[in-house]
């Protein structure tokens, strides 16, 4: 082996080692995701005896509203079509999730707060029809706590800059044209329902 065929196969080779030791990039402090779970124990027995077969109803209509220039939902229902509405039972593991979430969650700075996976097997769903109804049977007494999902469309028009004509007296005139656009939104809706009695049926607006 010449000396020239060594030196290549010798960075070759510092290469190679060089790479496989540097495939890890630190990402940036804004990339970064911040996940948070509750610190009480989850207690499975204590779930599963609230989703236990009962004799109340839980009826409700999910929907959302856009907001206005003052950022308040003012505007028609958006009725939620055919989208997962899952209910919780409301225990001490809940509770500090909860208040968890108030403390922590923040989109902006990529920190989120978690259910346990195994809080999260302990749940009921039910999907809404084309009116935003949706109905939980057969339940015990209790505080449960329901969210969905709900994507949404708003839609607007903007006028567009096309150009400039000028007159022969100097003149001009600016035009524009009309443009439509859309907005594609997902709104978390979320309520509490409480049935206190075996055999109640309870009526909950979700928004």
């Amino acid at each position: 082996m010449n000396s020239k065929s060594f030196v290549l196969t010798i960075a070759l080779t510092i290469g190679i080692i060089y790479q496989s030791f540097a495939q890890y990039k630190e990402p940036e402090e804004k990339d970064k995701k911040q996940i948070f779970y509750p610190e009480v124990v989850f207690d499975s027995l204590q779930a599963k005896s609230m989703l236990a077969k009962g004799k109340g109803t839980i009826k409700g209509v999910a929907f959302t509203k856009a907001k206005n220039n003052m950022g308040f939902r003012a505007g028609a229902r958006i009725l939620a079509n055919q989208i997962k509405v899952i209910l919780l039972p409301v225990t001490p593991y809940f509770e500090a999730w909860y208040q968890l979430r108030k403390d922590k969650e923040n989109f902006r700075k990529r920190q989120y707060v978690y259910l346990s996976t195994a809080a999260y097997r302990y749940r009921l769903e039910a999907v809404t029809n084309s009116d935003g109804k949706f109905t939980f049977p057969e339940m015990k007494p209790g505080k449960y706590f329901l969210q969905g999902f709900l994507d949404w469309t708003s839609n607007g028009y903007y006028n567009e800059y096309t150009g400039t004509g000028y007159n022969s007296y100097g003149g001009q005139t600016n035009y524009y044209q009309s443009k439509k656009y859309s907005v594609d939104h997902q709104d978390r809706i979320e309520e509490f329902v409480e049935i206190k009695e075996n055999g109640e049926v309870v009526k909950v607006r979700l928004h």
